[in-house]
């Protein structure tokens, strides 16, 4: 057997040249734009209080029907006046009016120019009534557009919001965080305004175990939206203040505090490498693949992408999410009846299939080949395209024993399959795993019997089909193939197999074993 050295030496002698890490592990920018775009269906970014709390929240719910319902203009005419009842009155009819299920006024509540008093009753500590219809409504008002949070924003609400953290009355608290979720879930620039004021502090401080589930799940939520983004991401400082606090949370046991908690953390992992560092320091990568294995689809699917966010980084980063054991779970992922399951576990394992030799061979002790080629053959298109970088990574970065494995699990006839597709891009990719096939069969002294069995499998003609292909690329790398190995001018093109040395195991004389 040659020794780790000798692997390493030979893996470096058959890595396509101009091939490195960075081109080969891919962060989640290059993946899909709709993966971001499906983040706002996953986790809604803002949240409107339209009077149907939670389970266990404090906020309650005031309908006093002795309260008449004023119109805007009325709210705006009692607010003018000096009695504070008056003022309650107004507060609580606003609320109203912005609480609606279907078409808030909250354009007609902003240009009535009502903000800045309701930001003011905000101050008023000697009543949390006023304090808490005035929260409401302005947390009704920043869970709209842009426009309509910046009006709170420009109002100064932020920072009496984050002093409303303190207030003895936790169902005003509650309220406060929930307006400050959806201030921080506008952008990076109105997050970063909630932390340049201190907010953390206060907020980690409610994460205690006394604190009522329903009021939890608004802090997590509110905390997620504070690690959200990545232009420019979070302050590190405020990203190591959180951490602890989401390790904490993610030992809890309620789902929708779990779900925000694992978005949390997949917002901080999807960065630099010094970014990930942070996370995976906090040993909080065990919790993750634990919470990859649920079966509740919203606690899965953050929990899969924070890890395969970690795995894009470097090798010792990638090896930290192997030893907390990511590859005994992504088989099952790689089946997942979901095909957007299928896509992300194949993007985690083409990160991994982008590591070292040892890492490589990892993925395949723990039998990851199998459901590899059936997603190739039988997955989600997208899935597929994630898979055939899987495939195309591995042949760049291992062993020709590690290669010929791939092989021998049957990979080459779904691959070529995927040769009749009609995107370039990953048309390429598959023509570069195949170089990478023959880059090894050429060191074994077996380029013709891979030629013979990729002509069995339908593989030439399909490679002659691209040579019309509309993308120049793929034509050139579709002709480099041909006049390389399957030039008419090589006398010995198609060689019988030998049937008794049965030396190369690329050998189509049992196409039952290797499942084509």
């Amino acid at each position: 057997m040659p020794t780790t050295d000798e692997q390493e030496k030979r893996m470096r002698q058959f890595k396509n040249k101009g091939k490195d890490l960075v081109e080969m592990r891919r962060q989640r920018t290059e993946v899909s734009v709709e993966l971001r775009k499906a983040r706002k269906d996953e986790q809604i970014l803002k949240r409107r209080n339209i009077g149907f709390t939670m389970e266990g929240s404090l906020s309650p719910e005031i309908e006093d029907a002795a309260v008449a319902l004023l119109s805007l203009e009325e709210i705006v005419v009692v607010l003018q006046s000096d009695d504070p009842r008056l003022h309650l009155k107004a507060a609580q009819a606003a609320r109203k009016l912005l609480s609606r299920q279907k078409n808030p006024p909250i354009n007609e509540v902003i240009e009535a120019g009502i903000i800045p008093q309701l930001v003011a009753f905000l101050d008023q500590h000697d009543a949390p009534e006023l304090q808490f219809e005035a929260a409401w409504a302005l947390t009704n008002i920043a869970s709209g557009t842009s426009d309509q949070t910046r009006a709170v924003v420009e109002a100064n609400a932020i920072q009496a919001f984050v002093l409303l953290l303190s207030s003895p009355c936790l169902h005003i608290c509650e309220q406060a965080v929930w307006a400050l979720g959806n201030i921080a879930g506008d952008g990076p620039m109105y997050r970063d305004a909630i932390i340049g004021v201190n907010a953390i502090p206060p907020l980690l401080s409610l994460v205690a175990p006394s604190t009522p589930v329903g009021f939890l799940k608004n802090i997590t939520w509110t905390l997620s939206n504070l690690c959200r983004n990545k232009n420019p991401c979070p302050p590190l400082e405020a990203v190591k203040q959180i951490l602890p606090s989401l390790i904490c949370l993610l030992q809890h046991n309620e789902k929708d505090i779990l779900s925000d908690a694992c978005w949390a953390i997949s917002y901080l992992t999807d960065g630099s490498n010094d970014r990930i560092d942070v996370v995976v320091e906090t040993g909080i990568l065990p919790r993750l693949v634990q919470l990859m294995a649920c079966s509740d689809l919203p606690i899965l699917s953050p929990a899969l992408r924070a890890i395969g966010n970690v795995v894009t980084g470097t090798d010792k980063q990638t090896q930290m999410a192997i030893d907390a054991g990511v590859l005994s779970v992504l088989p099952h992922l790689l089946r997942h009846h979901k095909p957007a399951i299928q896509k992300e576990a194949a993007w985690a394992l083409s990160n991994i299939a982008a590591g070292t030799c040892s890492q490589i061979q990892q993925i395949i002790t723990c039998g990851l080949l199998p459901p590899l080629v059936h997603l190739l053959d039988k997955g989600d298109f997208k899935a597929q395209k994630e898979a055939v970088w899987a495939v195309a990574n591995f042949t760049t970065g291992g062993t020709i024993e590690q290669v010929v494995e791939l092989i021998q699990a049957g990979v080459l006839k779904p691959l070529l399959n995927l040769l009749a597709i009609k995107d370039g891009k990953t048309i390429l990719v598959i023509l570069d795993a195949i170089s990478n096939f023959f880059a090894s069969a050429e060191k074994l002294g077996d380029t013709d019997k891979l030629c013979l069995l990729m002509e069995e499998l339908g593989g030439l003609e399909k490679i002659e089909v691209l040579q019309n292909h509309e993308n120049p690329l793929v034509y050139q790398a579709s002709l480099r193939l041909i006049e390389k190995y399957f030039s008419d001018e090589d006398e010995n093109l198609h060689p019988e197999v030998d049937q008794k040395r049965r030396t190369f195991p690329f050998s189509v004389e049992d196409e039952e074993f290797y499942n084509f």
